[in-house]
């Protein structure tokens, strides 16, 4: 078990403080970002994150050639700041499947129009999780979110139970960030602050004292604040799994591992799929006398999952299952509000589900006024079974 307190060592803040981002060097690949979107990207000899970022529209071909056929792609292209830095090299669009039919093209065609657009995914996630490229689309992503959400995608409240406060935080277009706060002894543990603006804002507004992240996985939507938060919080420690690559870790966890801090206490629990070494935060509800709270990342959401970029199908149900065998009384807090979405999917497989339909109905009306779907009036219980997702229900609880 590790403890904090206030006057914790952030043990390892020199080492910190000097890791560095990968960074690409002589790249020209065709690649697609982690939303499908394809990217068109050459870089050639530059040592620092000095690229320029921008986006061509939709429906344009790489590099303005005439006479090519038009794909719907997102095209990004790197221009450096200054000569000698670096060129730019444009590349024909792959087609996405169905392309070849759309063409005339025959089963064999879309074979391989198929393989193409698996590699490029496979290329394009490589670029974003080991990359200045991710960083640079993250980066991207904050400022448009920023500019579109001044105060969040979603309305929030707090829930408290006898001195321990658990506040979600929207952060970007649809993620959530969330504070875990000891009342009494006002220290508080961020999980995946993607956006460390918004998270320090709830900070200062609580009069906490920030001793512990807890990160869930690399990617740059969940760990993107890790850098600032820990510089400008010099007693702040970072969790995570070290299988997983997590930007400025300091303090690597393993499953079952329990971080204190005040009266809360924390367990990690490994839960590989959507990354190798992707892990959920279970709060221990007993030392306050409360529910247990599961902070589970990109692993579950309300009725959804999520993909699986570095592990099986089964890997991941083997996965929900750990964190579908918690207690009863325990609350999910997912990563992002992505409700709607995964209950219309589900409407699709068992259309006459009619805890599904309540359930949908109770977040259309929580979206049509922003409100976001993880609110203490309703809170997200795991115990309901006809309520869980279709893979929830038809999933053993145990595999040899």
């Amino acid at each position: 078990m590790q403890s904090l307190g206030k006057a914790g060592s952030p043990g390892g803040g020199q080492e910190r403080r000097s890791q560095k981002h990968p960074l690409t060097r002589g790249l020209s690949v065709w690649a697609c970002c982690p939303a499908g979107c394809v990217w068109g990207q050459g870089l050639a000899g530059t040592d620092s994150p000095q690229a320029s970022l921008r986006a061509t529209q939709h429906g344009k071909t790489a590099g303005g050639t005439r006479g090519r056929r038009r794909a719907p792609l997102c095209v990004l292209h790197c221009e450096p700041k200054e000569e000698g830095e670096g060129r730019a090299v444009s590349h024909s669009p792959q087609l996405s499947p169905g392309a070849s039919h759309a063409a005339g093209g025959s089963d064999s065609d879309t074979r391989e129009a198929t393989l193409r657009f698996s590699e490029a995914r496979n290329e394009g996630y490589s670029l974003y999780t080991r990359t200045w490229l991710g960083y640079l689309f993250y980066r991207q992503q904050l400022r448009r979110a920023r500019n579109r959400y001044p105060k969040g995608h979603s309305r929030t409240q707090p829930r408290l139970f006898n001195g321990v406060k658990v506040l979600p935080i929207p952060v970007l277009s649809d993620n959530y960030s969330y504070l875990i706060i000891d009342t009494q002894a006002r220290l508080a543990v961020a999980v995946d602050p993607s956006d460390p603006q918004a998270v320090q804002a709830s900070i200062e507004k609580e009069g906490v004292n920030l001793v512990a992240i807890l990160c869930t996985h690399k990617h740059w939507d969940h760990s993107g604040g890790n850098r600032d938060l820990s510089r400008q919080h010099q007693d702040c420690r970072v969790y995570g799994s070290p299988q997983d690559g997590i930007p400025y870790l300091t303090h690597p966890l393993c499953h079952q591992d329990v971080v204190s801090v005040g009266r809360l206490h924390i367990r990690a629990l490994a839960t590989p799929g959507h990354t190798q070494g992707h892990l959920v935060y279970l709060l221990d509800g007993e030392p306050y006398k409360g529910p247990s709270c599961l902070f589970s990342g990109d692993l579950l959401f309300l009725s959804g999952c999520g993909r699986t970029f570095e592990g099986t199908a089964e890997t991941m149900l083997s996965s929900l299952d750990t964190v579908l065998g918690l207690g009863d009384d325990t609350l999910l807090w997912p990563g992002h509000e992505y409700a709607e979405e995964n209950l219309g999917f589900a409407g699709v497989v068992e259309p006459e589900n009619l805890a599904r339909e309540r359930k949908m109905q109770w977040v259309q009306r929580q979206r049509m006024e922003r409100k976001s779907t993880s609110l203490p009036t309703k809170p997200r219980c795991l115990s309901s079974h006809s309520a869980r997702p279709p893979w929830g229900r038809s999933a053993p609880t145990t595999r040899s």
